[in-house]
């Protein structure tokens, strides 16, 4: 294999994130759910993780985070040192410009904290297309907005002279872009670290990712190629408690794609066979399958070969459930296991 494009060999040092998508739970209102992903920001804080982000996603009944950017300052107000940004902002529901701007207010208020992650998903249905004004043409021109955004907070955009992205002009917030579709070709083209995960499973993953090292161009977002590999893991004190967590969202998924709504995440415990349709058990298992989980001992080797395979420069970790004390245990694990500079601080709040 060609060096340029082989593989590096992985670090038992990279650096561990996480994504939060500000998921509602069963009983609890959408207020409660953002509330606490500002909690659990802090927490992540204190035990060692690199980044926190948050998500974007319109019209959901499962999810309360709306708007990325104003989630991302509350949690950045109530952090002090991990870094904080979007996983991601869906760039064709919006304007270059309007995106460049809060992301130029963002990084005025905290310097050196915020990441920009950008995605090409629009609405989850027509009418959430039709109520943001934008539809799924505009998903194909992602390569065009992404340009056009960068080159405001540079300020080498040049389709509307004497107009300026301000405090965002000049100001370098790393961008990453989420490969969804053909965002690896955009992101080696863009010169972006990219964010990736096994959606099509972990050869195509692995397509993806060396055909992003090998067309990487060098610009100002990044001198060499940056692979961000995201993923659920699981860990707990025994391998069912680790598999009960990944339950709920799995339920949720189930459900969504055969009521086409994606609900509240409920008690693993009330979530079995009887509850769903045959069709939703088919894509339960398969919504529980391609995850990390287990006892500390069972998700360590497992991890170190994705790693190896991969060659990551970093993880993502995009775990949720129900219960969040158990959400929090897991985390707590991954720290320990992986080695993350904890806090003194750091503790496990169970809400």
């Amino acid at each position: 294999m060609n060096t340029d494009t082989a593989r590096p060999a992985p670090s038992t040092r990279i650096p561990f994130s996480v994504l939060d998508r500000s998921r509602t739970r069963e009983g609890q209102d959408a207020g409660r759910a953002l509330r606490d992903t500002v909690d659990f920001a802090r927490e992540a804080e204190a035990l060692g993780y690199h980044r926190f982000w948050v998500s974007e996603h319109h019209s959901v009944p499962g999810v309360a985070g709306s708007a990325p950017t104003v989630l991302a300052a509350a949690v950045a107000a109530s952090t002090t040192t991990i870094r904080v940004g979007t996983g991601g902002v869906m760039l064709p529901n919006h304007r270059p410009m309007v995106v460049a701007e809060q992301f130029g207010v963002l990084e005025s208020l905290f310097p050196g904290r915020i990441d920009m992650g950008l995605g090409r998903s629009v609405g989850f249905t027509e009418g959430i297309r039709k109520a943001l004004g934008h539809g799924k043409a505009d998903a194909d021109d992602f390569p065009g907005l992404l340009e056009e955004l960068l080159g405001w907070m540079t300020g080498e955009q040049a389709r509307y002279p004497q107009v300026h992205a301000r405090p965002a002009e000049g100001l370098r917030v790393p961008a990453f872009v989420l490969a969804t579709g053909r965002g690896a070709e955009v992101a080696a083209r863009a010169g972006a670290p990219l964010v990736i995960a096994a959606v099509r499973g972990e050869e195509a993953m692995l397509r993806s990712i060396d055909a992003y090292r090998a067309r990487f161009r060098p610009s100002a977002w990044g001198t060499r190629p940056h692979v961000i590999v995201s993923g659920t893991i699981a860990i707990a004190a025994t391998t069912e408690e680790a598999r009960r967590i990944l339950v709920p969202e799995a339920w949720s998924t189930a459900y969504s794609r055969t009521r086409g709504d994606f609900p509240p995440l409920r008690p693993a415990d009330d979530i079995g066979p009887g509850t769903m349709t045959a069709r939703q058990r088919e894509l339960f298992d398969e919504a529980m399958s391609g995850h990390l989980y287990g006892t500390s001992e069972e998700v360590g080797p497992a991890l170190a070969g994705l790693l190896a395979r991969t060659g990551a420069d970093e993880f993502l970790v995009t775990t949720s459930t129900y219960d969040r004390a158990a959400l929090y245990d897991s985390y707590r694990r991954l720290a320990k296991l992986r080695g993350l500079a904890a806090s003194p601080s750091a503790s496990v709040r169970e809400r």
